[in-house]
């Protein structure tokens, strides 16, 4: 199987023989839903970081604030200024974790 695909993918393609989606056409389905509308445009660039990084390489940290160290992500500033951008540490891992329920959205 490809290593482009998420884990979820691929155990329901072995499971329920799903076809699978890669973790780019999961990433491209969550940007053509818009879901990034609602945030500052900082916030925004931040979370379509995150979400390239998920396409490309698969991010099993997401709930980590150690993500706001990567350096794609710390380009927006230090982890506080990043956080700052959602309002605070509680409003960053909302939007991470709808990020990641959109992933996921049939």
């Amino acid at each position: 199987m490809s290593k482009d695909l998420d884990p979820f993918d691929l155990i329901c393609h072995v499971a329920f023989d799903m076809p699978p989606l890669t973790r780019r056409e999961r990433a491209n389905n969550v940007k053509k839903r818009g879901y990034f509308g609602k945030y500052s445009e900082t916030a925004r660039q931040v979370l379509e970081t995150l979400l390239e990084k998920y396409a490309d390489e698969g991010l099993s940290n997401l709930e980590s604030l150690e993500v706001l160290k990567v350096p794609d992500v710390a380009r927006f500033g230090t982890p506080v200024e990043i956080l700052k951008c959602f309002g605070n540490k509680r409003k960053f891992m909302e939007a991470i974790a709808e990020m990641e329920n959109e992933l996921y959205v049939a």
